[in-house]
């Protein structure tokens, strides 16, 4: 009955109340993404609750968030130290930490997961928060790769569930993808562009199609080019080389898959080609299936297609 009560209070909610402005936040995840993510939030002002179940871990990243706000302030106020100690204290006085999201829930107007892809944890997190956040809290995950949709299917509130995908490292990276599943309201949506315009990104709409925009594109570039040197048809350093003077990008696939970490390639494309098996741009690769079984993920193991 507590469930069914509570639900009928979501459908009977004011629409002021689901049209408020995004100003608290809880980030579900405190790793190098949920951590910039929590960072961006509390510089612009929004008070931010960062959740993970490790204490360690949001020590760790509560340490590593408060030098880089420091550092930021030293940049944006490098004449100005009076100036630079009030954004330092106005940031770090925005942000939280806590091993449990269910104080934060209470009041949060967004809640957005940045955890594992895994996507019965994240069903799991958000049928649960379901129960707990009121009636204007928007739901949003930061997956790179899963359908919201599937995800959003847990909770009560489709229409309050969308996509809001940042790049690493958030605090430089300048993008930020809004997506929409056919059930996101324009309320939803709407509020969604707002935050992260006032998150001082630069957003993008898309729909919630696999990889969305940038990853869509991406993720199929970089396995043509492994396909590339799989036939034999050019080395991975002549590749890196053609694509750098030839298309202008600053990094060539394979420099930029060892980046990445060929373990998330290969995660990707796994799920992808499992859903849409007659794809021939999700077709998997002998050759990286067998670098990531040997361990050779990339930069942050030493060795990927180049050795570091």
């Amino acid at each position: 009955m507590a469930f069914v009560s509570q639900f009928v209070k979501r459908g009977l909610s004011t629409n002021s109340s689901l049209n408020a402005k995004i100003q608290e936040v809880v980030v579900i995840g405190g790793g190098l993404m949920g951590a910039g993510i929590a960072q961006v939030a509390a510089q612009t002002g929004h008070k931010v609750t960062l959740v993970d179940i490790s204490q360690q871990v949001l020590d760790k990243s509560n340490a590593r968030v408060a030098e880089s706000i420091k550092r930021v302030a030293k940049k944006q106020f490098k004449d100005d130290a009076e100036a630079a100690g009030k954004f330092v204290d106005s940031s770090l006085g925005n942000m939280n930490i806590a091993t449990s999201a269910n104080e934060a829930l209470v009041t949060a107007d967004l809640v957005l997961e940045a955890v594992v892809e895994n996507m019965a944890l994240k069903q799991k997190l958000f049928a649960e928060y379901d129960q707990i956040a009121p009636a204007k809290t928007i739901f949003a995950s930061n997956t790179s790769s899963l359908p919201i949709s599937e995800i959003a299917s847990s909770s009560s509130r489709p229409d309050r569930f969308g996509g809001l995908h940042f790049f690493n490292p958030v605090p430089v990276m300048k993008l930020l993808e809004v997506v929409r599943t056919p059930e996101t309201s324009d309320e939803t949506f709407n509020a969604m562009v707002a935050w992260g315009k006032a998150m001082k990104k630069m957003t993008v709409d898309c729909k919630d199609t696999p990889g969305f925009i940038v990853n869509r594109l991406l993720v199929p570039y970089l396995m043509e080019a492994v396909r590339l040197v799989e036939r034999g048809d050019a080395s991975a350093k002549d590749v890196d080389l053609a694509m750098k003077l030839g298309a202008g990008h600053p990094m060539g696939p394979f420099e930029l898959a060892d980046y990445v970490g060929l373990d998330t390639n290969k995660f990707i494309m796994d799920g992808w080609s499992s859903r849409f098996p007659e794809d021939p741009l999700f077709r998997q690769s002998e050759m990286l299936n067998k670098m990531v079984a040997e361990g050779k993920l990339g930069k942050k193991t030493g060795e990927g297609f180049y050795k570091y």
